[in-house]
C-alpha cells in the first residue's frame, strides 16, 4: 500500500500545495517564499525518510507558516492510513553543534503538544520566532499526534531551531516505520 498524500489548501490568505510519500528516500522540492522554512522542510523532509514537495504563497508570513504546518500535518495523517503496523512512537536526542534537542512523538490520533525551544524572542533568519511555535502548534494538532520538543540547551537560535526539526524529523522516521500487521493498540482502535 502506498503512503502518500497530496492536498491543495487554497484559502483568501494563502495557496498551498504538498505532496508527500512516507515511503520514500528523503528527496524534496520545497518553495515557501522563506528561506529558513525551506531550510527547516528540506531537513524535515531529509532525515524522516520523506519525499516531500511543498509549493506555499500567501499575503502574510504568520498565515503562510501556519497553513503549511496544517496543510503538512493532515498529509501526513492522511498518508498514514490506519495506521496498520507502524510503530506508532518515535523519539530522539539530536545535537546540532553547540545545542541539543529532545522530541517524542505517538501518532494516536489525539493531539497534545508540550513544547519549549528556548528561543529568545527575535527573528531566526527571515521569520519570526513565535511563527515557529504556530508552526508546531498547527502541524500536532492537524497530524492528530502527542508532540513533545524541547530544546535542552544551545547558544544560536538557528541551531536551536534546527536540532528541534532534525529531533522531530527522527522521530517521525521511528514512527512511521511498519513493524507489524496489527494496530498498534490495546483499544483496537487509533
Amino acid at each position: 500500500m502506498d503512503r502518500i498524500s497530496h492536498l491543495t489548501r487554497n484559502t483568501k490568505e494563502t495557496q498551498i500545495s504538498i505532496d508527500i510519500d512516507l515511503d520514500g528516500i528523503g528527496n524534496s522540492e520545497i518553495d515557501t517564499g522563506f528561506k529558513f522554512i525551506d531550510h527547516m522542510l528540506t531537513i524535515l523532509a531529509k532525515h524522516s525518510m520523506m519525499d516531500l514537495k511543498v509549493k506555499a504563497r500567501g499575503d502574510l508570513t504568520h498565515h503562510i507558516i501556519e497553513d503549511i504546518a496544517i496543510a503538512l500535518g493532515k498529509c501526513i495523517h492522511d498518508a498514514l492510513g490506519e495506521k496498520i503496523g507502524i510503530n506508532r512512537y518515535g523519539f530522539s536526542i539530536i545535537p546540532m553543534d553547540e545545542s541539543l534537542a529532545r522530541c517524542a512523538i505517538d501518532f494516536s490520533d489525539r493531539k497534545a503538544l508540550v513544547i519549549d525551544l528556548e528561543l529568545n524572542d527575535c527573528s531566526i533568519e527571515d521569520i519570526a520566532v513565535e511563527d515557529l511555535y504556530h508552526f508546531f502548534n498547527s502541524f500536532s494538532e492537524n497530524a492528530k499526534m502527542n508532540l513533545h520538543l524541547h530544546v535542552l540547551y544551545g547558544d544560536d537560535n538557528h541551531h536551536k531551531a534546527e536540532a528541534a526539526f532534525k529531533a522531530l524529523a527522527q522521530s517521525i522516521k521511528k514512527a512511521k516505520q511498519v513493524v507489524s500487521e496489527d494496530l498498534p493498540s490495546t483499544k483496537g482502535v487509533l
